[in-house]
């Protein structure tokens, strides 16, 4: 029974390898390469599900009529286990290439789907097999039919994924003349908030608890957006700065992850098979991204190397802060000890003269206080906030608006984006309060007490907005972005969180929540308009700039969102690529 489990648990854990390579195509094949991760991924799936195939068998001869007497090596016992495999693994498969499948290029989507299909096909010989043989034992015609099935089952579907492609080069960028593109003389000021849903701002603002958001949706075009997967900040907000899916911009999760030391990059885990698992327990090591992850250019590096002053505030990979023609204050400031950053804080700005400015920065006065907000709620809940990768995403919302307001006093900029990590952090913890229908847990004295959280941390945004909309030229943008939303945790993970993680989660995007995008100005049509994704972002922000789109970005320009007079003004115009 033992030795036909480890037959099986082994099969299973090489249709995982295989999904970890469809889901990496650059993952060369070479043995090298690829003999630590599949020592890996059998000694962590192979042990387990030789475990979980030992009990079914064990589980089986306790209620069997009669007990099976298998050899070492059955036909009738691995047909069955290799029935289970197979169906276990396409299934997975099948659920990765539906949840990532938008981010991947068309190669990569048809070989995984064939490689899935020739599983699935395999699973059903397996099956057939099985059933052939209930009540006799298999021999040796049934045996090689077996082999032959299990070493298909692997070969087929790693044949199609292929030995590992190189990522194409990335093409110049294509010469542009400020003076010809840009035609419009407005700023665009861009607010962008991890974690907020456009539904729960219409409500409030409906109610008048949001009044400045009202008055966007009231003045301004709304739309949903949709996201990627993984809904992590990384991939998803360089999809936003780039306007390029995740497989193009070089960033497709939060990390790469590699199997050894001299391992190549894994790019992408895959879902439903507990992989994350691998990086807490330490089988894979992770390495976050940097600038020099990206393989196509942020929009303030774009508008920068055409000569436009730019301001960027907090946005993922950018530590170290690259230079730009403006200023950059990389993700990574927030998380110095306030005492250590002016002596270790020369990597997360540009220019390092800003460092100089940080005693104004730090005491510069926030109409309302998002760490305020937080650190007057009193435990349990409250403690909680900070137990995520990102250990002070409070405190990076309350230096990036400080930031932003001192900045745009003293040097203000065509364009400033900033990010706002914050909220995404408290609606994982307090979601449940705010919404406790979906849970049926949360007392009334809960909801009283905490349930005005989300409201509250909603209003720092509100009042910033608010400032911002009355600081506004004629010819100025407004755009407030989130790039996901959040939802409730589903029952499943539920009670996955209170077995094995944090019990006090309750908000998730992992199913991948609509953002949304808030657009306000004299060159703004007033409306709701249909759904668009995070990739329309940047090639939105340089259609109103007068700038060409680039050609290989995978978003387009919602012209839409603008006037009939702006867009008869402004012409779309588009070239090959802004290159890296």
């Amino acid at each position: 029974m033992l030795s036909n489990s480890v037959i099986a648990g082994a099969l299973a854990s090489g249709y995982l390898t295989v999904l970890f390579l469809q889901l990496n195509p650059a993952f060369p094949l070479a043995p090298g390469a690829l003999l630590p991760l599949a020592l890996i991924l059998g000694a962590v799936y192979g042990a387990n599900l030789t475990v979980a195939f030992y009990a079914l068998i064990v589980i089986r001869q306790l209620l069997a009529v009669e007990v099976l007497s298998p050899g070492w090596v059955s036909v009738r016992l691995l047909s069955w286990l290799s029935t289970m495999a197979a169906a276990g693994a396409a299934g997975v498969m099948w659920l990765n290439l539906e949840a990532f499948g938008p981010m991947l290029d068309a190669e990569t989507t048809r070989r995984m789907m064939l490689g899935s299909l020739a599983v699935s096909a395999c699973g059903a010989v397996f099956l057939v097999m099985a059933l052939a043989h209930v009540g006799r034992r298999g021999g040796r015609l049934s045996a090689t039919i077996l082999t032959t099935t299990m070493a298909l089952s692997i070969g087929l579907p790693m044949a199609l994924r292929g030995p590992g492609v190189t990522p194409p080069p990335v093409p110049p960028a294509a010469p542009v003349s400020v003076a010809d593109a840009m035609d419009q003389d407005g700023r665009v000021l861009f607010v962008g908030i991890d974690g907020a849903s456009l539904d729960f701002i219409t409500v409030a603002a409906a109610q008048g608890r949001l009044p400045n958001f009202g008055r966007l949706l009231d003045g301004g075009a709304a739309m949903h957006l949709a996201t990627l997967s993984p809904t992590q900040a990384e991939p998803v907000w360089t999809a936003v700065a780039t306007g390029r899916l995740p497989m193009a911009s070089g960033v497709r999760s939060s990390a790469r992850y590699f199997a050894g030391p001299a391992a190549p990059a894994i790019d992408l885990l895959p879902d439903y098979c507990f992989a994350r698992a691998l990086v807490r327990f330490g089988f894979l090591r992770e390495e976050p991204h940097t600038p020099a992850s990206l393989r196509a250019r942020p929009v303030w590096e774009i508008l920068s190397g055409l000569g436009v002053p730019v301001g960027a505030i907090g946005w993922p990979l950018t530590h170290p802060a690259p230079p730009v023609n403006g200023y950059l204050v990389s993700d990574e400031l927030h998380r110095l000890p306030e005492a250590r950053r002016a002596l270790d804080g020369a990597d997360a700005v540009h220019p390092p003269g800003l460092l100089g400015m940080l005693p104004d920065i730090t005491a510069w006065p926030l109409a309302v206080d998002p760490f305020a907000v937080i650190s007057t709620l009193g435990d349990p809940p409250a403690g909680d906030v900070d137990a995520r990768a990102d250990p002070s995403p409070i405190v990076a919302d309350r230096l990036h608006l400080q930031i932003l307001e001192l900045m745009e006093l003293r040097a203000p900029v065509r364009f400033v984006g900033v990010r706002l990590p914050g909220l995404d952090a408290v609606a994982h913890y307090y979601l449940r309060y705010a919404t406790p229908q979906p849970f049926g847990d949360v007392t009334e004295e809960e909801r009283q007490q905490w349930g005005r959280v989300l409201d509250e941390y909603y209003g720092v945004f509100d009042a910033v907005i608010g400032r911002l909309m009355a600081a506004l030229g004629p010819e100025d943008l407004l755009l407030v972005v989130s790039p996901y939303g959040m939802e409730p945790l589903s029952p499943g993970k539920r009670v996955l969180e209170r077995v094995f993680g944090n019990p006090r989660v309750s908000g998730s995007h992992e199913q991948a929540p609509d953002g949304f995008l808030l657009a306000y100005g004299a060159a703004v049509a007033p409306r709701r308009l249909p759904r668009a994704s995070v990739l329309d972002v940047t090639p939105t922000l340089l259609y109103y700039l007068g700038l060409p789109i680039g050609r290989d970005m995978d978003g387009f320009a919602r012209t839409d969102v603008f006037t009939g007079s702006f867009t008869e003004a402004v012409p779309l115009t588009f070239i090959p690529s802004y290159g890296r």
